[in-house]
């Protein structure tokens, strides 16, 4: 059981939604980032989703991209981000950590070291975009041996076909993606994706929660309704790239936090 499994355990007893928070590591710089990863559990968060900046983020909109731009010009690294999770670790040994981005960082690491290195620094799960079904020896199923959930995208063109494969070594949970496109490109809609949610949970027995379009807490309150929650990332990075408060950042959270679990 890792964190992740005992999160949804627990929001299942108590008959609620997860809200899950994606920031990316170290943006605007490592201090701030902190920061704001300290206070969202706080704020209502579940899940951490953190991304780790790349130089080359072809699945992200441009809220994103600058917010990978602007960790990596302020010299944001492998090392720096895994222990941005030291640290936050030290006073949180509860709240799920998974770490999003792309497998290049990974893989110039080096596989082994990089999952030892996650693992003791708190990170809890993976969802590295780039890696398809197809290449789980690479990564997906290392990283399960070391005890670390993999986490796998399905998407509105995951047909029936393509949709077991997607599921196979997938654990933790899975990671719909709303709308076809890019971070930030359009507006979740529930009606729409209910019935996506429902033929994946007919495939699996894992919580399936829906990420990408949802940026107030209406919208919140809506996807979390027909799946087992969900995820925002681009309306709070664009809050931290405007140079927002702290506090500012976190009482948004805090209200799409409750959205969600209003569900």
């Amino acid at each position: 059981m890792t964190r992740i499994d005992d999160c949804f355990a627990r929001l299942g007893a108590a008959k609620k939604k997860a809200f899950a928070a994606y920031v990316m590591a170290g943006d605007p710089d490592v201090a701030t980032s902190l920061a704001v990863m300290r206070g969202l559990p706080g704020a209502g968060v579940d899940i951490i989703e953190l991304g780790l900046p790349f130089t080359d983020p072809m699945a992200d909109g441009p809220t994103i991209q600058r917010a990978g731009q602007r960790a990596l010009d302020a010299g944001m690294t492998v090392d720096k981000t895994l222990q941005m999770v030291s640290d936050f670790r030290a006073g949180d040994q509860t709240t799920p950590i998974v770490l999003m981005g792309y497998y290049n960082p990974i893989y110039s690491r080096g596989v082994d070291l990089f999952l030892v290195q996650a693992k003791a620094a708190g990170i809890d799960g993976l969802i590295i975009v780039d890696l398809p079904p197809e290449e789980d020896a690479e990564l997906c199923l290392p990283a399960q041996a070391a005890g670390l959930n993999f986490i796998r995208l399905a998407t509105p063109t995951t047909d029936a076909k393509r949709l077991p494969k997607v599921l196979t070594n997938t654990s933790g949970f899975v990671y719909y993606v709303s709308i076809t496109g890019i971070t930030g490109a359009a507006a979740a809609l529930a009606f729409e994706v209910a019935p996506e949610v429902k033929r994946i949970k007919a495939s699996t027995k894992l919580p399936v929660i829906v990420g990408f379009g949802i940026n107030t807490p209406e919208a919140a309150q809506g996807i979390a309704a027909v799946a087992d929650g969900c995820v925002v990332g681009s309306a709070i990075v664009k809050l931290i790239g405007e140079g927002r408060p702290v506090a500012e950042v976190l009482a948004f959270v805090k209200g799409l936090a409750m959205g969600a679990h209003r569900a």
